[in-house]
């Protein structure tokens, strides 16, 4: 057998000698002697490593034609109460008709002031998770000029946070450099994410303790599920502040409801003694107390929505940076327990 490897050469592509050659044929097709065969890769592992589309939600038609005809009725019947109070109120007195009314000015008012409150924070929710899909979109497809207006519209989301003074510097610095879309998106992550993941991970850490210290120590069931709820939309709320959300009421239970979402797709929800025994160790979640395993059990699960919540508010999906995990933000309710259990033991 004689060695067929050659050096390099160099070559002219536009030279009649230079033959391209199908790498999906099996045989090769009889060349010319002495011509150059250019053998390209096949790029099917990059075409398989592409994310694909993400898949649309389909909106019902009727039920949006439902709530908006029930909310005209519901309004019209509150219109034609406050009416009829102010009617009744002026057949008894001038006074009283005039005090009425005012009060149901300022009453709408009030009400025109939380409408456009809460029409701000569904519009910021939303420009957040047009952001999170234009990253992904960018980096998919290392799409330049998305990723330079993604980038300059993450700027000006946190031109206010002085934390990210440096860090918009930075980016804004990247994004005439970096050529490569999916390149600018992971450092405009690094850059910018950074310090708000790190306050994002305190904020979930501090609550799962508390979660976990008051479930422990609190005698009544009801006391827990009041708590753990406030808890829970603080938590939700906080971390929507920090990522520049800020919602309002209807802002934040939409946000609960994906992080609650996220958390059903990722088996968040699957909780019990085998997730105990898993987080603790199977001889230590046999060997604690019921009450301080249920502590550390719902500081466990605070913990996984607190996750959750924050892929649900972030800007920009998880390239560049690792994404947290339990540990990271509630290694020391393991410890705790530890601690706890050992020295019951002692005792």
């Amino acid at each position: 057998m004689t060695d067929e490897r050659r050096g390099p050469r160099a070559f002219r592509l536009d030279d009649p000698r230079v033959v391209v050659a199908d790498p999906g044929l099996e045989a090769p097709s009889p060349r010319p002697r002495g011509a150059v065969v250019v053998t390209p890769e096949p790029d099917s592992a990059v075409e398989g490593a592409a994310a694909p589309p993400p898949v649309p939600r389909r909106r019902s038609r009727w039920g949006a034609l439902f709530w908006s005809a029930a909310g005209g009725l519901v309004s019209l019947a509150v219109g034609l109460s406050v009416t009829r109070l102010i009617d009744d109120l002026f057949s008894y007195a001038d006074w009283l008709g005039w005090l009425g009314a005012a009060l149901a000015a300022l009453a709408a008012v009030a009400f025109l002031a939380i409408a456009l409150r809460e029409a701000a924070g569904l519009m910021r929710l939303a420009r957040i998770e047009g952001l999170h899909d234009r990253a992904v979109a960018a980096i998919a497809a290392d799409d330049r000029d998305l990723a330079r207006k993604l980038t300059g519209d993450l700027v000006a989301l946190y031109r206010a946070d002085p934390r990210t003074a440096r860090a918009r510097a930075v980016v804004e610095s990247a994004a005439r450099e970096i050529v490569d879309g999916a390149d600018l998106v992971r450092v405009a992550e690094r850059e910018l994410m950074a310090p708000l993941d790190a306050e994002a991970r305190r904020l979930v850490a501090d609550a799962a303790k508390r979660v976990s210290l008051v479930t422990a120590v609190s005698p009544r069931a009801l006391v827990d599920i009041l708590f753990v709820a406030g808890e829970t939309l603080r938590l939700v709320r906080r971390l929507a502040v920090l990522y520049g959300g800020r919602p309002g009421g209807l802002g934040l239970l939409r946000l609960l409801r994906h992080a609650l979402g996220n958390l059903a797709v990722t088996g968040g929800m699957a909780a019990g003694d085998s997730l105990l025994s898993q987080a603790l160790g199977h001889g230590l979640a046999s060997r604690i107390s019921a009450k301080l395993g249920e502590g550390v059990l719902n500081g466990i699960l605070i913990a996984r929505l607190g996750l959750a919540a924050i892929s649900a508010t972030r800007p920009l999906p998880f390239a560049a940076l690792p994404q947290p995990n339990v540990a990271d933000v509630a290694g020391g309710l393991f410890a705790k327990a530890g601690n706890g259990a050992e020295a019951r033991e002692q005792d």
